[in-house]
């Protein structure tokens, strides 16, 4: 049948202009056909196909109808037509036939251009599939690395090995609540604030260097061990100075709360970004979740920033907010969706730490927060800082080195500091020195680290136990530090009487200008004699400037001192504004007075009978006397010295 076929096709591969009947001309055609069919499909599909629409017997046959029919057959692919077309009718089949695989050639031209088309695209696709996944699988063997970033990473990597050892603060700071001196009670505060089940924000007033950061950090850690504490042992610290939380209030930048920034130019990850998607950069506050966020200096805040923080302390939450937000875009990622939602958590108890006084900080932060006072470190709490420190060196002191740091500053840090570079000192020299080296500073060594940093004695005024005319020790007080202010009168006879001047020094300010008037009042309710009858000169040594009226008791009593010629003992500090009636009013500042006052070694501090309930039993080595009347005070710092007062007169009368 094959045989057949070729022969047809090598027959219709010869047609000729027509020359012959119209009946050659006819079969020539289909025999064309037949020879185009086996081009395109090929001589055995074409035996097959015409096996499966019966038309192979009908391709035998040397009948011209029948051949056609089997050329319709095949070229429709149709089975089912049977019927042998008339002779009048085959010129119009072949036509038919001839159109149809016209068509079928265009088409099947088409469709090759397009799979060709296709296949290069898809190779190319291929190539290009071929050529990331090889990039990728290098990047993954090696990275972005190259000869010059590897070996700058092997240079990072062993200096991250070499290190100094730690700072003296970090190698002596207190492990343990116990250990830190002089605090007792503000220590147990912080805790039992800390320890309730309901734990309270706080504020933390109180000189630098007492030991307030680390008191903090040391209660959370001990309120941890304690069931009824809400703390988990995971609970973070997180400690920020007040002072450099710096944001912008077009909100581009807020460490402390959190921020959205621009996901094109400001941050969003690479995913992210070339979808424009905004992602929320978290901030201090949801860091501290579940802790607690530690704020130095926070009397040193922004406003503005501070009262955004006080919402969060409300709401416990934080929200974000972005132009470039789409909820409905389904590239965002849900844990971006849940936070400008719901917000990020930020459930914190905030501590925060200031040496200004309470009237300075924001009324609205003090209304939320507990308040807890630490107290000035005393000579002798700076002393037992000293050797506890000592001991953690393994350093011997000789016995004089605790003393002579304490007259140089009353803050622990500035006293380890101190300790530290005197040993630093001290290893150096024995270093140079040949045989045994001794652990031991000195209080050479002590002194050659004051000198080098031109440190002055913190007290310079001192108690005394020789009484002196016309000079009184007052107390004064700023950042919650206690001083002693020495206070001088002179005063002399009159030229004419009732003509004499009060003189005093101005840099004291308005106050002391009150309290010199007030005092003149006084000395006559007291003593009946007028005190213009002596030209006075009152003296506030070193110029201090009086903020309040508290100085008023000190210029009274070194008035009447200098007047009547009668000694004040110089071992009782004194504070108390006074009235024009003589009696002592109230006064701020008592403990931290008391404090200054036993840094100077004072024996006894009169104080205001009315801030007597201020001053807690726990204070020991110092007399503390409330008086309510200036007479009252004058008992206890005046010395009676007979003759005083006729030496006096007879001044008067020359």
């Amino acid at each position: 049948m094959s045989e057949n076929i070729t022969a047809a096709v090598d027959a219709g591969k010869e047609v000729l202009p027509v020359l012959a009947s119209d009946r050659h001309l006819l079969e020539r055609q289909v025999a064309a056909l037949y020879g185009v069919l086996c081009d395109i499909y090929g001589t055995d599909k074409v035996v097959l196909r015409a096996s499966k629409l019966e038309a192979l017997d009908l391709i035998r046959s040397g009948d011209l109808a029948a051949r056609v029919l089997a050329l319709e057959k095949l070229i429709y692919e149709d089975p089912t037509i049977n019927d042998l077309p008339a002779e009048e009718e085959i010129p119009r089949v072949l036509t038919a036939l001839q159109e149809e695989l016209a068509d079928f050639i265009a088409r099947r031209t088409v469709e090759e251009k397009l799979e060709q088309r296709i296949a290069e695209r898809m190779q190319e696709r291929h190539e290009e599939y071929i050529q990331e996944i090889r990039r990728q699988v290098l990047k993954e063997n090696n990275g972005p690395e190259n000869a010059q970033t590897l070996k700058k990473l092997a240079i990072l990597e062993k200096m991250s090995r070499i290190t100094l050892s730690r700072t003296a603060l970090e190698a002596l700071r207190p492990r343990r609540l116990e250990e830190i001196v002089g605090q007792d009670q503000a220590v147990q505060a912080i805790l039992a604030k800390l320890a309730s089940p309901f734990p309270q924000h706080m504020i933390i007033y109180g000189p630098p260097g007492v030991g307030k950061t680390t008191a903090a950090r040391l209660a959370l850690e001990e309120a941890k061990k304690i069931s009824s504490s809400p703390f988990k042992p995971q609970a973070p610290f997180v400690e920020v100075d007040g002072t450099t939380l710096r944001w912008d209030p077009r909100e581009v930048t807020n460490p402390l709360l959190g921020s959205v920034h621009d996901p094109i130019y400001q941050g969003a990850r690479r995913d992210l970004a070339e979808s424009g998607v905004p992602e929320p950069k978290l901030g201090l506050v949801t860091e501290a979740h579940g802790g607690i966020l530690f704020i130095d200096e926070i009397g040193e805040m922004d406003p503005l920033l501070l009262n955004k923080l006080l919402k969060v302390l409300e709401d416990k939450r934080v929200e974000f907010d972005s132009s470039y937000y789409d909820p409905g875009d389904e590239s965002v990622p849900r844990y971006i969706k849940k936070l400008f939602e719901e917000g990020a958590p930020a459930d914190f108890i905030l501590i925060g730490a200031t040496t200004r006084e309470p009237e300075e900080l924001n009324p609205a932060l003090r209304s939320r927060c507990a308040e807890v006072f630490f107290e000035p470190l005393t000579p002798t709490h700076i002393q037992t800082i000293i050797k506890e420190a000592a001991g953690r060196l393994g350093v011997k002191l000789e016995p004089a080195v605790p003393e002579l740091i304490s007259e140089y500053t009353i803050e622990g840090r500035k006293a380890i500091n101190i300790l530290a570079e005197a040993y630093g000192l001290s290893l150096y020299q024995q270093q140079r020195k040949k045989g045994r080296r001794r652990r031991l500073i000195t209080v050479d060594h002590v002194m050659q680290v004051l000198r080098s940093a031109r440190l002055t004695p913190y007290t310079t005024v001192k108690a005394k136990d020789t009484p002196e005319v016309g000079r009184v020790l007052g107390l004064a007080v700023a950042g919650f530090v206690g001083s002693v202010l020495e206070i001088e009168a002179m005063a002399f006879p009159a030229r004419e009487p009732g003509k004499g001047n009060i003189r005093f020094n101005e840099t004291a300010g308005s106050m002391a200008r009150d309290s010199v008037f007030n005092a003149a009042v006084v000395f006559r309710l007291l003593t009946g004699e007028d005190l213009y009858n002596y030209d006075v000169h009152v003296n506030i040594v070193g110029g201090a400037n009086i903020d309040g009226p508290s100085a008023g008791l000190a210029i009274t009593a070194a008035i009447i001192s200098a007047v009547q010629e009668r000694p004040v003992r110089q071992d009782i500090a004194v504070t108390g504004e006074i009235s024009i009636q003589g009696k002592v009013k109230p006064v701020g500042g008592v403990l931290e007075k008391i404090y200054g006052a036993k840094q100077a070694g004072m024996k006894m501090v009169l104080i205001p009978a009315e801030n007597a309930a201020e001053v807690p039993a726990s204070i020991k080595g110092i007399d503390i006397r409330p008086v309510a009347t200036v007479a009252e005070a004058l008992d206890y710092l005046l010395l009676a010295t007979a003759g005083a007062k006729s030496r006096r007169r007879s001044r008067a009368g020359a």
